[in-house]
């Protein structure tokens, strides 16, 4: 038996760009089998959803978790999703969001209930014989929802129920009264009810109703009845100052000397006579039930607190005359109210027995008036006729998922797993635009929210970027733009230009920040020089500053003593003002000096320049030398740093997870950064009439170069050779040789000069 053969991969398509091998993906079976390529092909690894040119609905719809970035794992769900609900993937492949209503796969329960809904939506629209459906179709029934009774979110108003049907429209409310609103889907303002609030109002309900049932059953056996209730009521009111007032007279009965103590005494009265007094003032409610005396009975009638007295006459009508058969009783003793207490204990059970709920608020009328008639059938039927359009608004966004996918599910991908949209110029949806600044356009510009953060990753690109800030109509971007062509010489902060997003709307951009990489060669081989003339200006420029300075000094210095100086003293000391006389003569070693040293420069300069021509046929070489030695390391620098320009730290500064390289070369780079150019077709007229006039540079070149050529012939000719000194090199001499005369013993010895010369002998003595 021959092993089982595995199915045979799908043969993908990969092209070269940017230095790595990229899948091309352009027809539906590249994307149903986009999980059997290897994620470590892939360009990107995640993107935000916010911050690039692309439908931000879409993106919602494919981060399912919601952490507002797309992974490999919501691509490849999103894909396989839509795969399943078509006959065939290639209508993925297909533009536009329009789809045939046959092409969903309706042998699937999910895909039957799309073709459903999509005939459902054309009915509703006046359309039923259409056999396509557009994403505009399903976006018009959502939009259509916040007109409607029932749109499907669970959620009732007081307005869903008829004007007619005041027992709904009552019960809903009391709903919102005592347990809370949430507001519907169509006007977060309105507030409503779900399913969860209206039981829960409905079964604290049903819970009073039996927990009222069973007390009327059990207090029937009471000498009170049904009354019992009441009374137990009217006694819990005053209860915890009877309490009070009893504890206070038997303390006092304990000891008389108490008594003066327990009750107020004048000087609370005092301050309170100082205050502005009502019934329900604490002051006055603090206060003992009556005045304080030994073992002595409450009064019901007179002398009792004027805060106290409506519950107090409440308690004796209800509790006291009705359990004590005493009729217009005047005082209470504490013998009295134990017996009370007594009686009304399982009452009192009964009430803590009372179920908590959340309709206090509601009077006892209201909530029997709710029991006894059908308001929970009423506002039930309007939830579920509320709830039953929830599986049509699931269908449609389901429908809008899948015409939103076929639009542009494809175009994600090129800009996902492959960066094909850009290499090939159609635009990225990580561009935002196009700057102009600097008689150039940029278009490799992506959006930034934080420049100061996306800068320390984005200098790893070894681009040349600036960071702008751009203002429209009170609305603020940041954005980040890519200089890959031209000279950089006139980019600086504070620069401003235009941009315009892929809306085509403009905005104000200046320059914030920038990151100097080198942009071409070229511009390399000219930045030496650039920088020695700038260097030379510089300090220029700060000595004429420092001179100006010190001028406006002196001046200053010298105002301020003439200003200051008393004019009779001017006056007094004028004779002995001296004139100054002839000026010094300048020192002749000055002079002299200053003849040494440009002789000396001459001479280094004249050396140089004969050496160079010496060389004949080699000058050409050595000028090219001389060139290489300025600009080579340079553009040596530029070379490397130009073959390191890459898209990905951009990228990953800006929320992406890039996968490769994705380098951006000279060619690329000079594609993304055009420079202004003269239409091919265009006249030109060049007599510029203000035009710098260039005839005294031209004028001064020619007699430099004159002066030079003359100079190298007579040089060579030996014309100069009259006037230049000869230097004579005077050979060595020997020493004399002294000898001595002959002949002459003790005499003094005669010296002879023995040499090349003619020899000279001392004369004898």
């Amino acid at each position: 038996m021959q092993p089982e053969q595995p199915p045979p991969q799908h043969a993908w398509q990969f092209f070269r760009a940017g230095g790595v091998d990229q899948v091309i993906i352009q027809s539906g079976a590249d994307i149903a089998h986009l999980a059997e390529l290897d994620q470590k092909l892939w360009v990107a690894l995640a993107c935000p959803t916010r911050g690039i040119e692309f439908d931000e609905r879409t993106l919602d719809l494919i981060d399912t978790d919601k952490d507002g970035r797309i992974r490999p794992p919501e691509l490849l769900a999103a894909c396989a999703w839509a795969c399943a609900q078509l006959h065939s993937a290639d209508e993925l492949a297909q533009p536009g969001d329009t789809l045939e209503i046959r092409a969903i796969d309706d042998r699937t329960e999910e895909g039957a209930a799309l073709a459903a809904e999509a005939r459902r939506l054309l009915a509703m629209a006046g359309r039923p014989e259409d056999t396509a459906i557009a994403l505009a179709d399903v976006l018009e029934r959502s939009k259509q929802l916040s007109g409607m009774r029932f749109n499907g979110d669970g959620i009732i108003t007081v307005d869903t129920a008829v004007k007619d049907d005041s027992v709904a429209r009552d019960a809903i409310a009391h709903i919102i009264t005592t347990h809370g609103s949430i507001p519907p889907a169509t006007d977060k303002q309105l507030p409503g009810i779900d399913r969860q609030r209206a039981e829960a109002f409905f079964a604290e309900l049903g819970q009073l109703r039996a927990w009222a049932a069973q007390a009327r059953g059990a207090t029937t056996g009471l000498a009170l009845g049904e009354r019992t209730l009441a009374a137990t009521e009217a006694m819990n009111a005053v209860a915890a100052k009877v309490e009070d007032f009893f504890a206070r007279t038997r303390l006092a009965a304990y000891d008389p000397r108490a008594a003066t103590a327990l009750n107020p005494s004048l000087d609370e009265y005092s301050a309170m006579a100082s205050q502005d007094l009502g019934l329900a003032s604490p002051a006055i409610t603090t206060l003992p039930l009556a005045p304080i005396t030994p073992g002595g009975a409450l009064p019901l009638r007179h002398g009792v607190n004027p805060a106290w007295a409506k519950a107090l006459r409440n308690f004796r009508e209800r509790t006291v005359e009705p359990l004590l058969a005493r009729s217009n009783a005047e005082s209470l003793t504490q013998d009295e109210w134990q017996l009370i207490q007594k009686s009304l204990a399982p009452c009192q059970q009964w009430l803590a027995d009372r179920p908590a709920t959340r309709l206090d608020a509601l009077d006892e009328d209201v909530r029997d008036a709710l029991l006894a008639g059908d308001a929970e059938q009423r506002v039930m039927a309007l939830i579920d006729e509320d709830e039953a359009e929830q599986a049509h608004n699931e269908q449609a966004l389901g429908l809008e998922k899948l015409l939103r996918f076929k639009r542009d599910l494809l175009e994600l991908l090129n800009n996902f797993v492959s960066f094909s949209a850009f290499y090939q110029r159609r635009g990225a949806i990580f561009q935002a635009g196009t700057l102009y600044l600097d008689a150039r356009s940029c278009d490799l510009v992506v959006q930034v929210s934080d420049a100061a953060r996306h800068a320390k990753l984005a200098g790893l690109a070894k681009t040349y970027l600036a960071y702008c800030d751009c203002t429209r109509k009170g609305q603020k971007i940041g954005i980040v733009a890519a200089f890959t062509a031209g000279d950089v010489d006139f980019l600086f902060v504070g620069r401003n230009g235009v941009f315009y997003d892929r809306d085509g709307h403009d905005w104000d951009a200046t320059i914030t920040r920038i990151i100097e990489n080198p942009t071409s060669i070229r511009q390399a081989f000219f930045s030496p020089y650039k920088k020695f003339v700038r260097m030379i200006e510089e300090q220029v420029a700060k000595r004429a500053s420092a001179s100006d300075a010190r001028a406006q000094k002196s001046l200053g210095t010298a105002a301020s003593t003439l200003a200051s100086t008393d004019l009779k003293t001017v006056g007094t000391n004028a004779s002995s003002v001296t004139v100054p006389g002839t000026p010094r003569r300048t020192d002749v070693g000055t002079v002299a000096a200053i003849g040494v040293a440009l002789g000396s420069i001459s001479a280094v300069l004249v050396g140089i320049f004969g050496k160079f021509v010496d060389l004949g046929i080699w000058i050409p070489l050595a000028l090219i030398g001389i060139v290489l030695a300025i600009s080579g390391p340079s553009m040596l620098i530029a070379w490397l740093k130009l073959r390191q320009r890459s898209l990905g730290p951009i990228l990953d500064a800006s929320g992406w997870a890039i996968n490769g390289r994705m380098r951006v070369n000279t060619r690329l780079g000079g594609s993304l950064s055009q420079v202004a150019k003269v239409p091919a077709n265009a006249r030109r007229m060049l007599d510029d009439p203000f035009a710098e006039s260039n005839s005294p540079v031209w004028v001064g070149l020619g007699v430099l170069v004159a002066v030079v050529v003359v100079g190298f012939v007579a040089w060579r000719a030996h014309w100069l050779d009259r006037w230049v000194p000869q230097v004579t090199v005077t050979p060595p001499v020997a020493a004399p040789v002294v000898l001595p005369a002959p002949g002459a013993s003790g005499a003094a010895p005669a010296a002879a000069v023995v040499g090349p010369a003619a020899s000279v002998a001392a004369p004898a003595r």
